[in-house]
Order: structure tokens, then sequence, then C-alpha cells
């Protein structure tokens, strides 16, 4: 009797787990539903409307199809301030976790835009910086996809407690590994500088802003009326401000640019670049280049042109293309190589340095050498724009800062020039002086402290004044000058260039010039860090 009552003991106890397992999976079903919907049908139907994904149609479209593993889809605030005690909702207003594009690691957050209009809390921000984190320790990339209306009120200082954990972050994972951000809603007040803090930033054209103070506080305080495109719209900060780094159309298009612009970057700053198989040839000869910088000196050309003719495949990513135009940057590869570019444009203000494109060349050429991107320097400079309105506002200081970059630079850098090199610009764009690695020149270098008529109107002036004939002997001494000047074999006799090529070899040489600088090393000395000319 007794072995038959433990057997029907264990019936029961077994019958009871049975009973119980199907309720608690159905609990964590609906749980998950319920996380899954946000801020609800309604919500999502407006977000919809505003021509915007919700955050996780963004995740499904930004990674590969099944990687996304969602950390934290439970939390929800602790405030009770103001009624939110009875207004929870599981995840709190932002999607958090890891997965996985084009089979590589990366940890990322999307802002629920239909859950309190994406408002950061506490709990919201500790779920961010709990991703950054696992980032950092795991060497992996951070993407945040941004639509928040800010910090939410009724939290006060805890919401901006957790927006300072969150610049935190920002900052000691800066150069650490890559930190890209998508602008797809608002970003308005202490919410903008996390993006700022961040390595790139694509803004979409209609649905995308970014503002200190919006529009009523500015009317407010000093009077002016604006609108939210005109004061921080995805056209004013990728051609004005130089804010954000790429305007696209939409969502899906902004997704698929992270997804292109990853595949140029490393996991982390103590890995190399991804290395891509091609089937360009490295030895390809591209006679046209032998046609494009024009016969008179004056005439422009498109530097875009070049770098298209020499990339695998015809390939560029160029970043910042609307602002400071006379700069180009961007990403190309070289026998599969990921390569940053930094070109001076002769199409755009003749190529000329100012501060806006020092401080847009500068800052690409720190992020690539944070990252271990070797630099590949295409020069056509005829020096720094002149011009009260520049010294004012600090060209000796901005241009400093393009300087200092190259300087402290130590990833291979290869310079090419193609045109003009003049006066202290010929200096500052990664010249042999400043631990330029290889540097060639094309036939049609002009290497010199300035152009001919300038240079003769200072060395002979006293003798062109005297002269009878002053144009004709202006005309003989520019002649004379630019035999002496107008090309790059002065500078080869020095060692400055280390080779003048045939245009159409400049695809094979840059390969093999980066291939040979593959396992370079070089280091700064030792310091804390420097201090460059902010």
């Amino acid at each position: 009797m007794a072995d038959d009552s433990g057997q029907h003991e264990a019936q029961v106890e077994t019958s009871g787990q049975d009973t119980a397992t199907p309720s608690k999976m159905a609990v964590l079903e609906a749980r998950n539903a319920e996380a899954s919907l946000g801020g609800g049908v309604a919500a999502i139907a407006k977000q919809h409307a505003r021509g915007k994904l919700t955050a996780r149609e963004r995740i499904d479209a930004l990674l590969d199809p099944g990687t996304f593993r969602e950390l934290d889809r439970f939390v929800v605030h602790d405030c009770d301030d103001f009624g939110m005690g009875d207004k929870k909702v599981p995840g709190d207003g932002v999607v958090t976790g890891y997965g996985r594009i084009d089979g590589r690691l990366v940890y990322l957050f999307a802002q629920d835009f239909t859950v309190f209009g994406g408002s950061l809390s506490g709990a919201y921000a500790r779920k961010i910086c709990k991703i950054m984190d696992m980032a950092v320790k795991n060497g992996a990339p951070v993407l945040g996809l941004n639509d928040s209306g800010g910090a939410r009120i009724q939290e006060g200082v805890v919401s901006l407690g957790g927006y300072a954990d969150i610049f935190l972050r920002n900052t000691l994972a800066s150069g650490v590994v890559p930190q890209l951000s998508a602008i797809l809603g608002p970003c308005a007040g202490g919410a903008v500088y996390s993006p700022a803090l961040t390595d790139f930033i694509v803004m979409t054209e209609k649905t995308a802003f970014m503002f200190v103070t919006g529009p009523d506080v500015i009317k407010a305080v000093t009077h002016e009326e604006v609108t939210k495109a005109e004061l921080g719209g995805a056209e004013v900060h990728t051609s004005v401000s130089g804010v954000a780094h790429f305007q696209v159309a939409d969502d899906l298009a902004a997704l698929a640019l992270l997804r292109e612009l990853l595949s140029y970057l490393p996991n982390n700053n103590l890995e190399a670049p991804p290395q891509v198989a091609t089937e360009d040839p490295v030895d390809r000869v591209v006679p046209a280049l032998d046609e494009l910088v024009p016969a008179n000196p004056n005439k422009p050309y498109d530097v875009k042109d070049l770098v298209e003719a020499v990339a695998d495949e015809g390939r560029f990513l160029e970043v910042q293309p609307e602002y400071a135009a006379n700069i180009v940057t961007g990403f190309c590869r070289l026998g599969g190589r990921s390569v940053g570019v930094i070109a001076n444009q002769p199409a755009h203000l003749a190529g000329v340095l100012d501060s806006d494109s020092s401080l847009k060349g500068a800052r690409f050429v720190r992020f690539c050498d944070a990252f271990n991107i070797p630099l590949w320097v295409i020069e056509d400079v005829p020096g720094f724009l002149p011009g009260v309105a520049q010294e004012h506002g600090g060209i000796i200081k901005h241009g400093a800062k393009l300087l200092f970059a190259f300087c402290e630079a130590t990833v291979p850098k290869v310079t090419l020039i193609s045109r003009k090199a003049y006066g202290g610009a010929y200096c500052v764009m990664n010249s042999k002086h400043i631990r330029a690695d290889l540097n060639f020149a094309w036939p049609t270098a002009e290497i010199a402290v300035m152009g001919a008529e300038g240079a003769v109107n200072i060395i002979f002036r006293r003798e062109l004044a005297a002269a009878d004939d002053v144009a004709g002997r202006r005309s003989e001494l520019v002649a004379d000058y630019e035999g002496r000047f107008a090309n790059p074999y002065r500078a080869a006799e020095l060692g400055y260039i280390d080779e003048v090529l045939r245009p159409r070899d400049t695809r094979a040489r840059l390969c093999e010039a980066f291939e040979s600088l593959a396992n370079k090393r070089d280091r700064n000395p030792p310091k804390k860090h420097g201090n460059i000319p902010l």
C-alpha cells in the first residue's frame, strides 16, 4: 500500500507540472506580444503615417535576418510622479540588443517614438548604457537609431542624469569601437549630444531634426521665426553646420547606408578593417587619367573622377558631400583594402583650404587613424583662402587642426600630388615632412611657395617697376619661374617626392604602396593625449 501511495503522489505532482507549464508559456507569449506592440496599434499607425518605420521594423531592416537578440525587453520605468505609475510599457520606449551585419557582431538601440514619444527615462538610459558597455568589452560597433522627443520631463533630473551617463560612455568608447548614429525623427535638447559624440551621423530628409532649442523657444527668446526644417533639418546639418555626414531619403535608405559604411570599418581599434575580395585587377591601367588634369592650370576638374577611376569597381562612399565641398572625404577600396580618401577639390573654390574644409578633413583623418584605416591623400591646393572673414573666423586655428591630425596619424599615409601644391598648404596636406610614407606626383604637379604670377610680383618687384616693357618682362620672368618650379622634379631631386608617376599607372602603384605598408608600425611619444587646437 505504501508503494502504491507514493506512486499516486508522484503521478499527482507530474500532472500538476503538466498543467502549469502551458500557462507559464502563455504568460511569456502574452508579455512578448505586449512588448512587441510598443505604444500600441494606433501609435504604430501614426508612426507609419509620418513616413517612419517603427523601432522593431528598423532593426529588422538593418540586421541580418534572424540575428537580433533583444535585451531588457520587459524593463519599465520606476517613476510614480504625475500619474506615471499607471503608465508603464514593457521596454520603456527603447529596444536594445545585439545582432549581425554581414555576419559581424554589432550592438544597437532603437528609440521607439510610439512609447512616450521616445522620451528618455532613467530606466531607458540604463538599457542603452548596458549595451554600450557590452560593445566596448566585446570590441563591437554601436549603432544608435534615434527618434526621440528628448528627456522625459516627468522624471526631472533622473532623465538628465541618464543622458550624462550615455555621454560618458560615448566619450570613453570614442576611438575604441565605431559609433554610428541614424537620426530618423526628432532629436532635441540634450538628446543631440550623444549623436554628436559619435563618429558618423545619417539623417533622413523629411523626418529628421536636430536642435538644442526648438523653434518655439527661439521665437520666445530671440523673436526669430523659423521652421524645424530650417533650424535643424537634414539639409541644414549636412550642408551648413556640418553636424551630420549623410542625408538620405527615408528610413530604409538610412539603414542601408549604415550597413555600407560599416563594411569599410573594423570592429574595433585593435583590428584591421575588413578586406574584401575583388575581381578588379590591382595592376589595371587607367589611360583616361593621362588627360584628367587640364593644360590650363586655372581650369578645374572633378577630383572624384580620379578617385572613382582608381578605386576597386569604381566605388566611392563620400562622407559629407554637401559640406565644405572644396575638400572631398570618403572611403574606397584598393586591392580589397579599405582606404580613407581626403582630396582637395579643384571643382569647388579651386580646392583652397578654409576653416570648414580644415575641420572636415581633420575629423576624418583622426577617425581613420583611430581605426587603422590607411589614408590616401590627393593634393591639388593653391593655398589657404585669404580674407578678413577667414582670419577673424580662426583660419589659423582651424588650419592647424588639419595639420595636427596629419602629423599625429600613424596609419599608412600615401600622398598623390596631381597639380598644385602651394605654400603652407603643401606642408599640411600630408607632405613627406610630416611623416607621410610615400609621396607620389604626376608630371602635372606644381610644387612651390606660391603661383608663378604672385612669386614674380614679389621677387622682382623693383625690377618690374623700372622695366620699360613691364608686361613683356613679367611674362619672361613668369615663364622662367614656371620652368623652375611648376613641375615635380625639384622636390623629387630633394627626396620630397618618392616617384613621379604616369597618371595611367596610379591604381597599380597605389595598390602596391598600400600592400607594402600593411605591416607598418609607428607610434607617437607616450602621453595622456595631445592638445589639438580646438
